[in-house]
Parts: structure tokens; sequence; C-alpha cells
């Protein structure tokens, strides 16, 4: 028995979001009386962080602080209208729709905050911190709690804000009917090192080393851990997961998630992954987001480290110990390829 270790890599490029119809995604901002803001979105939170990363787009655009924002993704029947949670066009589409909501809600706090202080709403800003002052001289200031206040017992004004994003329909070529699907592409590059068993088939994760472009990161944190996540996905993928074999039928297959295969925490593996970012033009604040990038990468990777160890290509997934073994004993044994 000899184990064989092999190294793969696999570089991507992955488009966000998709050019059917426009890809539309739609938000709502309001306040209430305590200056508190509610975005609603239609939008699904899958666990990706979704929820977090539109409350801070919203924060940072009408300049105050992030915990006085609360995100509210109720149902398609109350919400505004959005295309989904796919396609990895949660955080530029959603993010750009509750950016053009939160600039119009800003433009009513700020004229109202405007009437309260008797000055123009151009010589107005936000601290980030709560609170409206002029220009050049914090001294003249009101909270945005109060500027609520007025607004609606005072004023007779809702601090509310309506947002779109629509990516523009794509000119067709009239030679080719070649169309332009995404406004902008994320990129990723992983380097997999496997070990193989030449006797058993068994693949086993030794390591990782990732890079992934994504503009910018909102939250590295968040970041971080979706490309964490989402790798070990891509291993669960390319080595584990399936419903099959069916011997001879579905009945023989998994029942439940406790017969179901995917790796635990001793298959888990060092990942070293460096974020390289490259603002997206029409990006919130630049961002395009991680997305299914996190897990694409690392299919063809394994592929790759398996047969650079033992010289055998599988090109169905998932790679079990089984077909290795297979693919091992028909071409007469392992044949390590050369590391580089």
């Amino acid at each position: 028995m000899t184990r064989h270790r092999g190294r793969g890599m696999a570089s991507i490029n992955y488009p966000i979001g998709m050019n059917l119809g426009g890809d539309p995604s739609q938000a709502l901002v309001h306040s209430n009386p305590s200056g508190k803001f509610t975005v609603a979105l239609s939008s699904i939170d899958l666990g990706q962080g979704m929820k977090s990363v539109t409350r801070q787009i919203c924060a940072e655009t009408l300049g105050v602080p992030v915990e006085d924002v609360y995100v509210d993704t109720a149902d398609s029947d109350t919400g505004p209208h959005c295309m989904g949670s796919f396609a990895s066009r949660g955080t530029h589409r959603v993010g750009n729709a509750v950016m053009a909501a939160a600039r119009e809600a800003r433009g009513v706090m700020m004229e109202a905050a405007a009437e309260e202080l008797e000055v123009n709403a151009a010589d107005l800003e936000t601290d980030g911190r709560g609170n409206i002052h002029v220009k050049g001289a914090p001294h003249r200031s009101i909270s945005t709690k109060d500027v609520a206040i007025a607004a609606q017992f005072k004023q007779g004004k809702t601090i509310s804000g309506r947002g779109i994003f629509l990516v523009p329909l794509s000119n067709v070529d009239p030679e080719t009917g070649e169309m332009s699907p995404a406004t902008c592409y994320a990129h990723a590059c992983l380097v997999a090192e496997v070990e193989v068993d030449d006797e058993t088939g068994e693949v086993a994760m030794v390591r990782m080393d990732s890079a992934y472009e994504l503009g910018r990161a909102l939250n590295p944190r968040l970041v971080e851990q979706q490309l964490v996540g989402g790798a070990w996905m891509g291993v669960s993928h390319a080595l584990y997961e399936t419903p099959e074999p069916y011997y001879p039928d579905p009945v023989h297959g998994p029942r439940d998630f406790v017969e179901y295969l995917m790796p635990g925490p001793g298959d888990i593996c060092p990942h070293d992954i460096a974020v390289l970012e490259r603002p997206a033009p029409d990006g919130p604040f630049g961002a395009k987001g991680p997305g299914e990038m996190c897990a694409n990468p690392v299919l063809p990777a394994v592929a790759n480290a398996i047969f650079n160890a033992v010289g055998v290509r599988i090109d169905e997934l998932p790679i079990t110990p089984e077909k290795v073994l297979r693919a091992i004993k028909a071409q007469g044994g392992a044949r390590p390829q050369a590391r580089r």
C-alpha cells in the first residue's frame, strides 16, 4: 500500500447575477419615530450573510450607526419584488437596491433636519453616530431620533425611500446573436493538495490555498467564513455527496442525513485564503460578493490533484474510492505525475 500526494489547480471567473429581463431587485427603507430604520426586502438570507451586508450598506448610505438599522426579509407577498437569492446576485443586485432606497430616505431625512435647524439641506452632513450637523459647525446639530420625531409629528413627512436595481438589457450582435449576460465577474484560483491510497482508492484532503477576487469585502469576517464554508461544500461535492449507488433502486440509497455521506470535522484540512479587492464600478461600494464561487474551483482542483497523485482522470462526480481504485487497476497501477 502506498499513499501518493498530488497537487491540482483550478481558476475560474464567475458571472455575478444574470441579465434576463434586467434581473431586478427592489428595496424599501423607512424610519420609525425613534430614528431607527427598517429595510424591507423579499430577498432571502440563506445563511450567506445578506442581512448583515444590506444592513451595513443601508447604514453607510444613510450615515447612521449600523445598530440603528433592521432588515426585514418577510415574504414575496408583503415585500418588494426580487428575482431571488441565486446566481450569486445578493450583495450586488440587492445591495444596489438598498443603496438607492437609502439615498432617497436620506434625502427626506436631511430636508427634515434642515427645516429644524433652519439651514439649507446641502449644508448638512451626518456623523455616522446618529447626529446631523451643519458643515463646519458641529455644535449646530440634531439627532436622527429628533429628526424622525419632528418629521412624523410636526412636519408631516415620511422618512422613507424606494430603490430598484435593474441591469440594462444587453445588446444583441445581429451576426452571432451574442449577448453579455452579466455586468461584472468575480475570479478565483485554488490549489488543492490530496493524498491518494492506491490500495483502497481513498482520497484525503491535505491542504488548500486559494485567492478570491470579489470586488470589495464589505464585511471581511463574513467573506472569510463564506469562503471557508463554501470550499468545504466543494470538497463534499467533489468526494462525497451523492444519492447513489442505487443497488438496484433508490430504496438502497441513503435514507436521511445519518446515512448521506458528507465530510466531517475529521476531514477538514488547513486552508489559506487571500482576498483580493478590485472594486466593481457598478457594485454597492464596489462589492460583487463571493456567492457560489466559493465552491466552484474546488471540484476541478481536487480532480486535477488526484490525477497528479496517481495518474487517473475521473470525470464523474463524486470521485469515490471505488472509481479511483477501478481507474488505477485499469491502467495497471498508480502513475504519479511530475509535481511543479
